[in-house]
């Protein structure tokens, strides 16, 4: 009977060990400042209500969505790159519908948003602040796209975008990063690639701050512009290294002021110490900035390839 005693204790500790992971699997969203656990980030944003919380999410890959209507919640991976929102969406928009006083996203992958009018985005942010942190978007329509809130400020860091944007089926195009009215947009030490279409990042907020990225379009199937501010825009654009590819929509310049109107100055716009070039094998002559502004922009110091003109007035 001892000789037994151990392998009854190891089938006992295995089925322990298998209940403690299916748990895990089953309730893998945690409201940290209760405890409590969740089967559905949909209940876990419900039980926090218009308080300010943190939901921890387990590894795993999930088809979930949430709709977040108040409060300010972060949520965060466990793991960092180990937790997927996979193609979920509410409200027919995106994964994460945001529209309380503010979101925190922290290491999450996002992918696989598709919807009926191919907006389908991994966060949709309607209003409040969005802080967005070492997560991925891929594979889908859109990244982030937002809705319109002058009051509140979006700031994205440490993020990768890859494979995003379409401008197909006769409907209006769909982005990497797509930003409406808001106050201001701040983009620092990410990554854009690989575009299915459109822009890599369009923003009408009136203040932006994209510095430090990459955006490497030399796998880019129909993109356009690198950046577009197309209702004009004051900030800085700078220490971004920037390839354009041969597989353009429109390859009439790598960053657009106003292409669309003049609803915001544009007086010292500040692009410099940026770094842009062509994908290897690609000739063609193009203009690094494009203005239809008639502002006084700053554009000093950038390191351009061959092909590339400096400035081009509209």
């Amino acid at each position: 009977m001892n000789l037994k005693t151990p392998l009854i204790t190891a089938a006992i500790f295995a089925t322990l060990a298998g209940t403690a992971v299916q748990a895990q699997r089953v309730a893998p969203f945690t409201v940290v400042e209760t405890g409590q656990t969740y089967q559905r980030l949909a209940d876990a944003v419900a039980a926090i209500g218009g308080n300010n919380a943190t939901i921890v999410i387990a590894p795993g890959s999930y088809g979930d969505c949430a709709v977040q209507t108040a409060g300010r919640i972060t949520y965060k991976a466990s793991v960092p790159g180990q937790t997927i929102l996979d193609g979920g969406v509410c409200e027919g928009k995106a994964s994460l519908v945001l529209r309380g006083k503010a979101a925190t996203i922290d290491g999450i992958i996002f992918q696989n948003q598709r919807v009926p009018d191919a907006n389908g985005a991994g966060i949709r942010i309607e209003r409040g602040d969005l802080y967005v942190y070492n997560a991925m978007f891929r594979n889908a329509e859109q990244g982030i796209l937002s809705a319109d809130d002058p009051s509140a400020e979006i700031v994205i860091d440490r993020s990768t975008f890859q494979r995003l944007g379409r401008c197909d089926r006769g409907l209006s195009c769909a982005h990497s990063i797509y930003i409406g009215d808001f106050g201001s947009l701040k983009v620092t030490n990410s990554r854009f690639e690989k575009g299915n279409g459109g822009h890599y990042v369009k923003s009408r907020a009136p203040r932006a701050t994209i510095t430090n990225n990459s955006f490497d379009d030399t796998q880019g199937r129909t993109t356009n512009y690198m950046i577009d501010l197309p209702a004009g825009a004051t900030g800085v654009i700078s220490g971004n290294v920037f390839v354009q590819g041969q597989n353009k929509e429109n390859y009439s310049a790598f960053i657009a002021v106003a292409a669309e109107d003049k609803k915001h100055s544009s007086t010292g716009l500040n692009i410099h110490s940026n770094n842009a070039s062509l994908a290897k094998g690609v000739k063609r002559n193009t203009w690094f900035v494009a203005d239809w502004s008639g502002d006084e922009l700053r554009i000093a110091n950038n390191s351009l390839g061959q092909g590339l003109t400096r400035y081009q007035r509209r």
